[in-house]
């Protein structure tokens, strides 16, 4: 697996932001357990890659935690959830 950081783990790459503005009901947050995570890169490619899913209303990165939160408009499609986060170079254990 690779890392988005250099060797001394400090980040050579543009911080993105990403807002997603969606008013829905019924939403339902997940909380995900994620390896390989160690900066604020890691944080900005998981929130893109699993920002863009559809039904995604919002993803919360705890770093220091390996915790991704992830709410969405009903039900989450936990397959699609966690070929996000591989795509986006981590790994997801599992439920936390």
């Amino acid at each position: 697996m690779g890392s988005c950081c250099t060797p001394d783990n400090s980040c050579n790459t543009n911080t993105v932001e990403v807002t997603t503005a969606t008013a829905v009901a019924d939403t339902t947050s997940t909380v995900y357990a994620v390896s390989g995570m160690t900066c604020g890169h890691c944080k900005t490619a998981i929130t893109n890659s699993v920002g863009a899913l559809d039904g995604v209303v919002s993803v919360d990165v705890d770093v220091a935690g390996g915790l991704v939160t992830v709410t969405t408009g009903g039900a989450p499609d936990d397959a699609a959830i966690t070929a996000a986060v591989d795509d986006a170079g981590y790994e997801l254990t599992g439920r936390a």
